[in-house]
């Protein structure tokens, strides 16, 4: 493709205006693989993407995108033949370096991921980064002892956001029982329970009685939403247990005292999709194809490129449920 479409986030006389434009090759960030870009996702970061101070674009013009699928145009390295299904998601992708809302991407070969066997580009995409960093939270709890067999009492954040909502389906097929979901509007409820959520915490009801420590109520925590409700929750984690914690929506800073960690051993487990190692990335994906896949359960809508600046808004303003992908081309 000499010429392409694209969104294109620009600071244009000290304001920040976005747009689907047509750009050319030169203008993609550097990379030695060109991929034709079937489908990307929507997530809470690409929201942030184009707000004036969302904190996530270093420098403009940027492409935003987070993560993407499709299919090699060419490659300088021998791993990849044109025609391989790929995905991406992290490394800096739609935030300093060219993303996946252009119908074709630019990338370094040591970024992507060949996609496994029983998921189609799409699927890839229904996950996305949200499905991705949710595997990796519930990975993270497992590997501190949480197990089916045991049915411990777990609560996700969340829970009708992207990455809370494919946590919960994960869970719920992988066969545990006692999930507890919040959520801050009633319609919410509903979502969560078909989820697979088994209780419900109305977070408009948070109020802190400023006790370090209360009633021991969850073992294991996939949280997404940080601030305030990290600092109740840990209050309430039982000896030992653990917080798999992936979003701020819910404010960057943590309030909170040692006690929790030197009381009852709890473990606050940082969950980075960004910078994990290629290994990982397959391994983790290999789980979504597999053992893991939820993809049939998974709540879901499509939109074009010409659309997504409508999903954001949807997002901005906390109306989004489940996962939002993005048509990017036509043809896969």
């Amino acid at each position: 493709m000499e010429k392409f479409k694209a969104y294109v986030v620009r600071e244009e006389n000290d304001q920040i205006v976005h747009r689907l434009e047509t750009i050319i090759q030169d203008k993609l960030s550097e990379g030695d693989t060109l991929v034709k870009v079937a489908y990307s996702s929507i997530n809470y970061k690409d929201m942030l993407a184009l707000e004036p101070k969302g904190g996530v674009i270093r420098h403009y013009p940027m492409i935003p995108g987070i993560d993407l699928a499709g299919t090699v145009i060419s490659s300088e390295s021998d791993d990849y033949q044109a025609g391989d299904a790929v995905l991406l998601t992290g490394y800096g992708l739609g935030t300093v370096h060219t993303g996946g809302l252009s119908e074709v991407a630019r990338v370094p070969h040591e970024w992507l991921v060949k996609l496994p066997k029983g998921l189609e580009l799409r699927d890839a995409m229904i996950y996305g980064t949200a499905g991705f960093t949710a595997a990796l939270s519930i990975d993270a709890l497992e590997h501190q002892g949480m197990t089916v067999e045991d049915q411990p009492e777990i609560l996700v954040t969340g829970a009708t956001g992207g990455v809370g909502s494919v946590a919960i389906q994960i869970l719920h097929h992988l066969g545990y029982q006692n999930i507890t979901a919040t959520i801050r509007k009633d319609y919410q409820e509903e979502k969560a329970r078909k989820f697979g959520a088994t209780n419900i915490w109305d977070i408009r009801d948070l109020e802190s009685n400023g006790r370090p420590l209360n009633k021991r109520q969850y073992k294991y925590v996939v949280d997404t939403v940080g601030g305030e409700l990290t600092a109740d929750i840990l209050t309430k984690v039982d000896e030992y247990g653990s917080v798999a914690i992936s979003g701020n929506a819910g404010g960057a800073k943590l309030e909170t005292t040692v006690l929790p960690f030197i009381l009852r051993g709890v473990n606050l487990l940082g969950i980075n999709s960004v910078e994990i190692s290629h290994e990982d990335r397959v391994r983790i994906w290999n789980k979504l194809a597999t053992d893991w896949n939820v993809i049939d359960q998974l709540h879901h809508q499509e939109v074009t490129l010409e659309e997504f600046n409508q999903v954001t808004e949807e997002l901005k303003a906390g109306k989004h449920l489940g996962r939002t992908i993005v048509k990017v081309n036509s043809e896969k």
